[in-house]
């Protein structure tokens, strides 16, 4: 099922990959009840996989995350975190591999190549199952727009005075896909080592299938993220001036100027900058990265309610998001090249965007991890 994104024409608002909270939704100051309990009981923290076992060996390209208990959500010391990163709240994870970098464009060709596996953005659009995304009564868009497509940026030429508005700078580009992120006429030829992008959550499951890999949990891409910083705003602390150094993001006055103090306007080849403590490069910036968890705004309160230790969560058990009520969506971590600090600094630790699931776009891509048990199953 496809959702077109065809701003002025159909005001889809299924798309939620930027900061597109409300006002009323942000509440950056707001007071929030914390869920910081003690620490979990000896018996759950025994039952834990904490080190690499001896006879599994580690996955070419990934690297074993620790298992341990720490917090997740926004820290205290944030103060643009938003409301649907707080309260913070204790959580316990299982070890797991991860990959070092976000999946590149050479590595999705392999799958493709072996496959002959065909993305939702390069597939014909059924109007018919499109439709039931959308308010009823919805016209028809012209057969010219009902073609194969994603979204593509576009940087505005004046100062956008409504950042909220993110129709302003995304369009719908016909014949934008993978292999032609930014449209037709753009390539990924000699760009095998940038991260593939303009793959929707079916495309990423579907790739997770083939290498014997599933997408990481919320819970597991933040523990990884966060490295041995227990209580930080980036990876690498809570310093902001050392962000061009840092992360791939937009510098400068968004969307219309990008001054690439931080080397590259968009991405960048993965690895360009350093590894947070447990070696993952790009855990900040340049593409967004999909998850597995259903993205819910009420999740993070619910948690308060439960009186049972907060162990391998798998999220939300529905999506529910009021801004895009006809979406199904995903939660994404990490941020992109299009963050900016005027817009939301998403390449903190505890930001968390979503993205309906046939959604693809030229700044969201994906890394997988791999568990014991997954390994283990596949031993001869």
């Amino acid at each position: 099922m496809r959702s077109l994104n065809i701003f002025g024409a159909l005001l889809l608002v299924l798309l939620t990959v930027q900061c597109k909270e409300d006002k009323k939704t942000v509440e950056k100051n707001a007071p929030q009840k914390s869920s910081l309990n003690e620490s979990f009981s000896a018996e759950v923290l025994s039952s834990l996989i904490y080190e690499k076992p001896s006879n599994i060996k580690t996955p070419k390209g990934m690297v074993w995350i620790p298992g341990g208990e720490f917090i997740q959500g926004a820290v205290p010391q944030d103060k643009i975190a938003m409301a649907h990163e707080k309260p913070a709240h204790r959580v316990a994870v299982d070890g797991f591999f991860m990959d070092v970098t976000e999946v590149t464009n050479a590595q999705f060709s392999k799958f493709v190549n072996e496959t002959g596996y065909i993305t939702v953005a390069e597939r014909a659009i059924d109007w018919e199952e499109m439709k039931t995304q959308v308010p009823e009564g919805t016209p028809k868009p012209h057969d010219s727009i009902l073609q194969p497509g994603s979204l593509t940026f576009k940087k505005t030429k004046n100062s956008v005075p409504n950042l909220f508005d993110f129709s302003q700078w995304w369009n719908w580009t016909v014949g934008a896909n993978w292999k032609q992120p930014n449209g037709p006429g753009s390539s990924i030829k000699g760009k095998d080592n940038e991260p593939v992008v303009q793959v929707a959550y079916e495309d990423a499951l579907a790739y997770c299938k083939w290498a014997n890999r599933r997408l990481p949990t919320e819970a597991e891409w933040e523990r990884a993220a966060r490295g041995k910083k227990e209580a930080s705003i980036y990876f690498w602390g809570d310093e902001d001036t050392v962000l061009s150094q840092m992360a791939n993001t937009w510098e400068g006055e968004f969307p219309v100027n990008n001054s690439k103090s931080d080397g590259f306007e968009a991405r960048a080849k993965v690895g360009s900058y350093p590894p947070n403590e447990f070696g993952l490069y790009d855990m900040a910036g340049n593409v967004w990265e999909w998850t597995s968890d259903w993205y819910n705004v009420n999740y993070y309160q619910e948690l308060l309610t439960s009186q049972q230790p907060i162990v391998n969560p798998k999220g939300a058990a529905t999506a529910y998001n009021p801004n895009s009520p006809y979406a199904k969506e995903k939660v994404m971590k990490g941020g992109s090249f299009l963050c900016n600090a005027s817009y939301c600094a998403s390449y903190r630790i505890s930001a968390r965007m979503a993205s309906s699931l046939d959604s693809s776009l030229e700044h969201l891509g994906f890394r997988t991890v791999a568990t014991v048990e997954m390994l283990s199953a596949n031993k001869p």
